[in-house]
């Protein structure tokens, strides 16, 4: 970015600068990483959220909010509607100021960062959570995010990627979760063929209740710091941009096969454990909820959007051998390749 020689951009000043440069300039090839992937996550946000109201048949709530130290985000969420009992899609984007203690933690994984008291960040991402009311159709999850560090004169000093989105059903409809895992090979193997079966087996690592022994879903793929050892920004950013563009493809057909099936009072029931397990995972183990809340500033209501609206915890329940629900567990406790 051309900023000014020796001239210390604080967060506001740097959120400011890139206001006005969306503004006055446009965003193109040539622009800052951080803007051409804030740019990208808009537009996938509305297509997704358009997507989805075909789908619900009702709007979602659009909210936007801003933070003082620059940033902001909009969150759509939907409530109680026809096929989701809760929805979100949020972008949140957040400029400040990394402590000496975050800097020494973050640094364990990702070297590029320099050892410094404090370092200017900006940090970008696109959350989504979908709990169907219909306990035959899965919850999934989607987060793509973009994090870069700043040298005093405002220029990037490191970055990197994160993101994946992952399969979390009640009930277990083999080819479903084969479809799912199979766009997001399709996705992966366009850039290179060892990120699938990587990438899946850290998302099977990462979304894991440890203390129940078991995966939180049926997986999908994760990855948490594609950076320059790993690629060039360039090449990154077109991963992340089919990543993120096949989630419709993957997770449409499997809505609208299983959004209208019957069920029973007794299976609604299962649903709503299945998602007590989804929560204890939210609050428990998952960093991005625990850095979003330590964030100072930050939007609870946004960070906790991932959390349903209803979910149960029945105590010692288990259940009945040989049934649906003892086999989801069994997958859950073993994860499968699907393709």
């Amino acid at each position: 970015m051309a900023a000014q020689d020796n001239v210390k951009l604080e967060p506001r000043s740097l959120a400011e600068f890139d206001e006005r440069t969306k503004r006055e300039q446009g965003i193109d090839d040539q622009s800052p990483m951080r803007l051409r992937m804030e740019k990208f996550i808009r537009e996938q946000q509305e297509a997704i959220v358009f997507a989805l109201e075909q789908v619900d048949g009702k709007r979602f709530q659009q909210d936007t909010w801003t933070r003082p130290n620059g940033g902001g985000g909009l969150s759509c969420v939907l409530q109680e509607g026809n096929v989701f009992e809760k929805a979100g899609v949020n972008i949140s984007v957040v400029y400040g100021t990394l402590p000496k203690p975050a800097i020494e933690k973050m640094r364990a994984d990702h070297k590029t960062i320099a050892a410094e008291d404090s370092l200017d960040f900006y940090a970008l991402g696109l959350s989504l959570v979908l709990h169907p009311h219909n306990p035959m159709a899965p919850t999934v999850h989607l987060n793509y995010r973009y994090f870069e560090t700043m040298r005093p004169d405002g220029t990037s000093q490191a970055w990197w990627f994160g993101g994946g989105s992952d399969l979390t059903p009640s009930y277990l409809f083999d080819e479903d979760a084969v479809h799912f895992h199979r766009t997001l090979k399709e996705a992966c193997d366009k850039h290179d063929k060892s990120y699938y079966p990587r990438f899946k087996k850290w998302c099977d690592e990462y979304f894991n209740n440890k203390h129940r022994g078991e995966a939180r879903g049926l997986g999908g793929i994760f990855f948490d710091d594609l950076d320059a050892s790993e690629s060039d920004a360039e090449n990154s950013f077109a991963f992340v941009q089919d990543c993120l563009k096949s989630f419709l493809p993957s997770y449409l057909p499997i809505i609208e096969k299983r959004k209208d099936m019957p069920f029973t009072e007794k299976e609604k029931e299962w649903q709503q454990v299945r998602r007590g397990r989804y929560v204890e995972f939210n609050l428990v183990h998952d960093r991005g909820t625990a850095f979003g809340l330590n964030v100072p500033g930050s939007r609870v209501e946004s960070i906790l959007m991932s959390l349903p609206l209803t979910a149960s915890w029945r105590y010692m329940y288990e259940p009945e051998p040989k049934s649906r629900e003892q086999r989801l567990l069994e997958v859950l406790r073993n994860p499968k390749e699907w393709v």
